[in-house]
């Protein structure tokens, strides 16, 4: 899991984004990321769904992700951070851990745990 993060970092660099929340679950990932002129989503995507689609299959045989993904644009009205404290709180959703800071496997390249604690 941790060579997804750092996929994950890898590729919000190379194409422009800031990971403002991440969290992967058992089955799915979460992602709240802000672009800037000239970030394109799409290819963002692609290119890290392949590179850590291509490392998984090398090592189980099977496919990481489904063909597509949902994406929602947040409106003005919307908070960013609160939007990322639901993200990161997905798994205590989920009964998988009792506090968000517990799982281990999300987090925020922008804000660090902090968010997680506010």
């Amino acid at each position: 899991m941790e060579s997804c993060i750092e996929t994950l970092r890898f590729c919000a660099e190379k194409h422009g984004f800031a990971v403002l929340a991440y969290c992967f679950m058992p089955d799915h990932l979460h992602l709240l990321v802000e672009g800037g002129a000239g970030s394109d989503v799409p290819r963002f995507m692609k290119d890290f769904r392949q590179r850590t689609g291509y490392a998984y299959r090398r090592v189980s045989g099977e496919a990481l992700w489904q063909k597509s993904y949902y994406d929602h644009v947040l409106r003005d009205e919307e908070d960013v951070r609160e939007a990322a404290r639901y993200v990161l709180g997905n798994p205590v959703r989920a009964g998988l851990v009792l506090a968000a800071r517990d799982h281990p496997y999300s987090g925020s390249f922008v804000w660090g745990r902090a968010i997680v604690e506010a």
